[in-house]
């Protein structure tokens, strides 16, 4: 069964940096586009960044742009997302989610993702 792995978060201070990763396993995603979101204490999932397959377009939410980095690497079926400067609105349950119906835009919504992983925390304190 195709999973998507969430690992690499924690807490850190405002102003710090983090990177999670987000693992495919049981099938690969080198031909899928993929994104984070995340999901903030009203339990809404925001768009945060997406990646296409070849990691050739990306797109960022207002909110973490210039942040906030997002790649891939397909050889290991593997995304990542840097996040520096982060602060204390950053807070929240990271997921990491895969669109394998092979749309041809990127797309910021959360309905159009259909794999997801379990998430991880990230707190950042003030």
């Amino acid at each position: 069964q195709v999973q998507l792995v969430e690992s690499g978060g924690g807490m850190v201070q405002a102003g710090g940096s983090l990177t999670i990763s987000c693992a495919a396993s049981g099938g690969s995603f080198s031909n899928t586009a993929m994104a984070w979101f995340r999901q903030d204490p009203r339990e809404y999932r925001l768009f945060v960044a997406a990646i296409n397959s070849n990691g050739g377009n990306i797109d960022y939410a207002d909110s973490v742009k210039g942040r906030f980095t997002i790649s891939r690497d397909n050889a290991k079926d593997t995304i990542y997302l840097r996040m520096n400067n982060l602060k204390p609105d950053d807070t929240a349950v990271y997921y990491c989610a895969a669109e394998t119906r092979g749309l041809r835009y990127l797309s910021r919504l959360a309905v159009e993702y259909d794999l997801w992983g379990r998430g991880t925390q990230v707190t950042v304190s003030s």
